[in-house]
């Protein structure tokens, strides 16, 4: 027993990672995690702002695939698609340099990362949302479209 005491003791101090006046407010751990395969969709870009923060995007489509009428039980229904496009932006320095030498339009890859949402004001001046995988880890599955197998 007195073993679990002092995990729950760890744990508890896991949990509380700064000090603070109010003693009610305790600091819970979250997940924002995102793995997605799929292929890419753009050639990536490399872009900076005044010479800061260089960031790596391309964009990547996911499949959802489905069958209609009676479902998964009977061969008769319609297979139905649904592409859903992704934007990628990759800022870990070296993982943003490989990203942006070596992937290539209608490469098959796994992204891992974690959502970010945004706001920017496009060049009509309208505020637009934005949302975003921030990578930080690519697989390479395949070079191209050519690969399928």
């Amino acid at each position: 027993m007195n073993m679990f005491r002092r995990s729950s003791t760890q744990v508890f101090r896991q949990l509380i990672r700064n000090n603070t006046t109010d003693s009610s407010l305790i600091l819970e751990r979250s997940i924002n995690r995102v793995q997605l395969l799929g292929r890419v969709g753009q050639e990536p870009v490399m872009r900076q702002v005044e010479g800061r923060n260089p960031v790596t995007i391309f964009s990547m489509a996911t499949n959802e695939m489905w069958r209609s009428g009676d479902g998964e039980t009977s061969p008769s229904g319609d297979i139905s698609q649904k592409t859903t496009w992704h934007r990628v932006s990759v800022f870990k320095p070296g993982l943003r340099d490989v990203a942006y030498q070596y992937i290539k339009k209608g490469a098959r890859i796994l992204v891992e990362g974690k959502l970010d949402y945004g706001e920017y004001v496009d060049k009509n001046q309208v505020r637009r949302q934005a949302t975003t995988i921030i990578a930080d880890n690519i697989i390479f599955l395949s070079d191209n479209v050519r690969d399928r197998t």
